[in-house]
């Protein structure tokens, strides 16, 4: 676990164990690992919340210049792919509501079939470990700044 995590407090260290436990599982495309390390996220209150806000930084860092339709259609495309070589059961719904979430684009309400909080857990590493190897870049700093991010909102609240 990274030291930038350690005076967190407990739930929030909770979220980050097993986010690490399952977007790892999902780089290796471990099943057995998989599986427990999302239950382990599901039942982490807010962890959508600490996963969205690594999606959407590391599309900003895939995408410096913005994305567009075509670039959220291949994101989806390549995951959704890479995923279900192992992950058979991978819904492209789910990722789609997971970036368009990340880009502040969704609207629960206007989805006649919002997934679950356990859905979520079960395809954000998915998408995570499939941004990371895309950008070539560790999960460590981007769960970092996603929870210094949600930090700084509650601040301003």
């Amino acid at each position: 676990m990274s030291t930038t995590w350690r005076h967190l407090p407990a739930p929030a260290r909770e979220i980050a164990v097993a986010a690490v436990e399952a977007v790892t599982a999902a780089q290796t495309e471990n099943p057995e690992a998989y599986a427990p390390a999302v239950a382990r996220l599901a039942a982490a209150d807010r962890s959508g919340l600490v996963l969205g806000g690594v999606v959407r930084r590391l599309l900003e860092t895939g995408h410096p210049d913005g994305l567009d339709g075509d670039d959220v259609r291949q994101v989806l495309e390549r995951c959704v792919r890479s995923a279900a070589r192992w992950q058979p059961d991978v819904d492209p719904h789910v990722v789609l509501v997971l970036l368009a979430g990340a880009l502040g684009v969704y609207d629960p309400d206007a989805d006649d079939s919002p997934p679950d909080p356990a859905a979520i857990a079960r395809h954000g590493p998915l998408l995570v470990a499939d941004l990371l190897a895309q950008t070539r870049a560790a999960l460590d700093p981007f769960l970092a700044a996603a929870f210094a991010e949600i930090e700084r909102g509650e601040q301003h609240d």
